[in-house]
């Protein structure tokens, strides 16, 4: 049987098809999507599971002329695929190469660019908006949606104003009752009782209440219903909403099975679905660190709550879940509400740690300042995944939480060397804080074995002096210190830096500032975020406000988007790497 796919290099070649040889370019396509990702590593169960509708959209609509929105992107590289990047997908969300999820800049066929979730209903409908006033009425306006997704906010108040437009939006719900934990929260059992009573896609339909054309649900692996249903859609005008049931990781059993773990499963067997172990690393995950100290917190103390948006198992919340269910919350894809649950919570006398991604927290940061730090409540932001993140690239990397958080009144925020240092400012924020703290800390693996040590408070807004030197003081913040210290300890200068982590990023020790000032004459700042308004702001500031005089340089992220890659890569192309840092604070000295 001859190869569909190496004939399609874009969706006019598959329109060539007959309906008939859809079926064999799927399993086709699956094979490609498992080979690649299998080696190259990725997101592989979410995009198994929209192979279908996938090729359907293509083959029916006039894309890129019809505008296809992908919700969250995990689930495109079927799209990707079929859109001209057969031949370059084997670079995906490698450094050089196409991103790992839709980008305006890619191609013409990724209409909006989609890395957090639940945005794809408002640019589609926002794009809708556009063509009526533009006169192009017949133009399709797509957006697949999963549902986890359709849960959060921002994609009801998408509903709701689309529910009254006279917009030509089709949503496709991709419901297969996952995100990458399973989906949680009414509206998912309100979906569930749908697919197993048909009466409620008649009777009492929450999307029919909101104006849309509502059919469904149907089979999502099976394309002649597919077709057939989005054939009578088409020519069907204003907002209108199919609702689809699909297997997340369809096509690969072990995907099917373990449907968390084959989100992003790393490498493995394309054959048998095994995975790959990686070579044994006795360091410990920093997610693991913060979700077991919080157990071992909250056996303690009774007002400890946790609390994620959609993240149990990626910020390790997952363990407090498993020994404490009826104090963890989960509140699906809702980081606005995360927050203002947190400081309800902490108005009543709890102890709320607020664990959200860094670049999620983006999400709700009026709520952070309108509902924590304005009423001065103690909630406990736990924010993972700070600084470079790697293969995700930009939609991802948590380079701006120092500059977004420290221009914020009553706001304590802290960044931990080491896993010790993480362990003991948890242990110090449930000691009865009188403010807010912000905790941000890296993907990835720490440096230390034996980190399960007694605890010790930590005094707030206290910095530390990590080396002696005699000329030069370098000022570091969080885990980048690793890299700093080994810069200097290779240097032929040595002697001259002095190295020191200020820790606390608000308040800032002045007291060990001044006597840093004092004794040295050139201060460099190196931090792991945004240099534009972060830690080495903080301390330009204060030597402005204390007419210092001295020279200081400050080292950190650009002020650019940074592109997906290793965190190796991407920190020797910015110049946080130890040879490059050596080099610079030599050449400053």
């Amino acid at each position: 049987m001859n190869n569909l796919l190496e004939n399609i290099s874009n969706p006019a070649d598959l329109r060539k098809l007959n309906p008939e040889q859809l079926m064999q370019l799927a399993k086709e396509l699956r094979a490609f999507i498992i080979d690649i990702v299998a080696t190259k590593e990725g997101h592989l169960g979410a995009s198994l599971g929209v192979v279908e509708i996938t090729i359907a959209i293509h083959y029916l609509f006039d894309t890129p002329n019809d505008l296809l929105v992908w919700d969250v992107g995990h689930q495109a590289y079927g799209h990707k695929i079929l859109t001209g990047r057969r031949d370059n997908f084997h670079t995906n969300r490698q450094f050089g190469g196409i991103a790992g999820f839709p980008s305006i800049n890619e191609s013409p066929f990724d209409a909006f660019g989609v890395g957090h979730s639940s945005t794809s209903i408002s640019a589609a409908l926002g794009m809708a908006i556009a063509s009526n006033l533009k006169g192009e009425t017949e133009k399709q306006h797509i957006a697949v949606i999963g549902d986890a997704s359709i849960a959060s906010g921002m994609a009801f108040e998408a509903l709701n104003h689309a529910g009254v437009s006279n917009a030509n939006l089709l949503i496709i719900l991709n419901d297969n009752a996952i995100g990458i934990d399973p989906s949680v929260g009414a509206v998912k059992e309100y979906l569930t009782r749908v697919k197993t009573d048909k009466r409620l896609a008649v009777q009492n339909n929450i999307i029919k209440a909101l104006n849309f054309d509502y059919s469904g649900p149907i089979d999502g692996h099976d394309l002649p219903k597919l077709l057939k249903e989005l054939e009578r859609l088409k020519p069907v005008k204003g907002p209108k909403f199919l609702h689809v049931i699909t297997t997340k990781g369809k096509g690969l059993q072990q995907a099917e099975d373990d449907q968390v773990t084959y989100h992003a499963p790393g490498k493995f067997d394309k054959i048998s679905g095994e995975r790959i172990k990686k070579e044994e690393n006795y360091y410990t995950k920093y997610q693991d660190v913060f979700g077991k100290t919080i157990v071992e917190l909250a056996a303690k103390n009774d007002k400890i709550v946790g609390i994620t948006p959609a993240m149990l198992t990626g910020s390790s919340l997952k363990f407090m879940m498993e020994k404490y269910p009826e104090r963890t919350f989960d509140v699906g894809i809702a980081e606005q509400h995360a927050v203002t649950l947190a400081a309800g919570m902490a108005a009543q006398g709890l102890i709320p740690f607020c664990n959200i991604y860094s670049t999620f927290l983006q999400r709700a940061y009026d709520q952070v300042i309108h509902d924590v730090a304005l009423q001065n409540l103690p909630v406990v932001f736990c924010l993972d995944r700070a600084g470079l993140v790697g293969e995700d690239g930009a939609t991802h990397h948590g380079v701006f939480d120092l500059a977004y958080l420290r221009c914020i009144p009553n706001l304590i925020l802290f960044a931990p060397r080491n896993e010790i240092e993480l362990r003991n400012i948890l242990y110090t924020a449930q000691l009865g804080l009188k403010n807010p703290i912000a905790i941000r800390y890296p993907r990835g693996k720490g440096t230390i074995i034996d980190w399960l040590k007694p605890f010790k408070k930590i005094e707030i807004g206290k910095g530390i002096q990590l080396k002696q030197g005699t000329k030069t003081a370098v000022l570091s913040i969080g885990t980048i210190a690793k890299n700093v210290s080994e810069a200097i300890n290779l240097s032929k200068k040595s002697d001259e830096i002095a190295h020191f982590d200020m820790r606390f990023v608000k308040p800032l020790d002045e007291k060990l500032l001044h006597t840093i000032f004092s004794e040295y004459k050139a201060i460099i700042t190196i931090e792991d975020g945004t240099i534009k308004g972060g830690f080495g702001s903080a301390i330009l500031e204060f030597a402005s406000e204390n007419n210092y005089k001295h020279k200081i340089k400050t080292i950190g992220i650009p002020d650019e988007f940074i592109e997906h890659g290793s965190i190796s890569k991407l920190q020797h192309k910015l110049g946080l790497n130890i040879e490059n840092l050596k080099f610079t604070i030599e050449n400053l000295i």
